[in-house]
């Protein structure tokens, strides 16, 4: 006999899954995650048993909850689920799904909506995180529809502000873990960097490729994958992250330069196969080492103030608008936004195994 939860599907950003108040789920982490894996389907690549959609863009899912720390509104807790594989991983952060919180916070009544646009600070418990996101809410209720257009998803939406507060050094303790700007790892250059999420870059041409192919293309090239995880678990190690062959953090991700002030070409890996669009997370990354000096990703030198960075990937770009400011290394990110959208797919009962709704 099958039980049920509540639960919201929603597409957030360029990902998509389940969202859950955390007292829906079990309270314990181990009953917690058998639910998730059920939810998602994960026993199989096809996932044809759950919500997922045998991509690791649509085997996620956001918890949230009123927030534990007194100068945030909610607590937001990202699961990446294992496609194919029993995994949840909750290491990462996720800025797509990220963009779904605040207006799931609202619907649920975590939040009192204001008339025209509603601010809320996220706590991601992942990383420790603290990010301003900012919802459409005509007459105190949340809007789905609005007319702007994300690279990455077909229909247009209304906008959601995410501006990143301290998302540098959150995981590592330090933006730049190893010390250094540059490491050598498999006998290429790398940058590894706590930047919203921790990542190795690499630059596409020190693995034969332009940087600028299909994710198809890059997933079919022979030997990069796995020269991929190579660098990435050395990079795992070098960062104080450990043993990063089970985690998806750090990411993986290959650079080259655009031509142009202020942007670059990005493949951002989620670590097994090539995202067909981005991580906000990843972006962010990515244009921090593009901001800043020293990085096998720096473009032209920037002076302190507002700029305009601009992450090419696969179906198109990202925009990020990120402040920079004199510190006592040099120049630093003090905050990043981007702009996202959201739509809920349905909401209603999650129909489980008896067997994992002990509590």
């Amino acid at each position: 006999m099958n039980t049920s939860l509540p639960c919201v599907l929603m597409r957030a950003g360029t990902s998509r899954g389940p969202f859950f108040l955390r007292d829906w789920l079990p309270e314990s982490p181990a009953e917690r995650d058998q639910v998730l894996l059920s939810a998602i389907g994960s026993s199989d690549l096809t996932q044809i048993d759950g919500l997922g959609g045998g991509n690791s863009l649509t085997s996620k899912v956001a918890i949230v909850s009123r927030s534990s720390r007194v100068d945030c509104d909610v607590d937001y807790l990202f699961a990446q689920v294992g496609v194919g594989q029993q995994t949840v991983d909750t290491r990462p952060n996720c800025g797509n799904m990220l963009a779904g919180v605040a207006p799931f916070a609202i619907e649920q009544g975590l939040i009192q909506a204001s008339d025209g646009i509603t601010s809320v600070r996220v706590h991601n418990v992942n990383t420790g995180a603290r990010i301003d996101v900012t919802v459409q809410t005509p007459g105190g209720r949340v809007t789905y529809d609005g007319d702007v257009c994300i690279d990455g998803v077909s229909g247009p939406a209304a906008p959601i502000h995410l501006t990143f507060l301290d998302a540098w050094g959150a995981v590592t303790g330090q933006l730049f873990p190893t010390g250094q700007r540059i490491d050598w790892i498999d006998g290429v250059a790398v940058t590894c960097i706590d930047a919203a999420m921790p990542m190795v870059l690499i630059r596409a041409a020190s693995l034969g490729v332009t940087g600028r192919e299909s994710a198809a293309e890059l997933d079919a090239t022979p030997g990069l994958l796995e020269r991929l995880e190579r660098i990435r678990c050395q990079a795992g190690a070098l960062m104080g992250l450990g043993d990063v062959s089970a985690s998806v953090v750090p990411k993986p991700v290959l650079v080259s330069p655009r031509g142009e002030p202020g942007a670059i070409v990005s493949r951002y890996f989620t670590p097994r196969r090539c995202h067909t669009a981005h991580a906000v997370t990843g972006a962010i990354g990515v244009a921090t080492a593009l901001a800043l000096p020293g990085t096998v990703a720096s473009g032209k030198a920037l002076a302190p103030g507002h700029h305009t960075l601009r992450v090419l990937h696969p179906s198109g770009a990202i925009q990020i608008a990120a402040d920079l400011q004199d510190g006592r290394e040099g120049l630093r990110v003090s905050q990043a936004s981007v702009i996202r959208t959201a739509r809920k797919i349905m909401q209603g009962e999650l129909h489980l195994p008896a067997r994992l709704l002990t509590h």
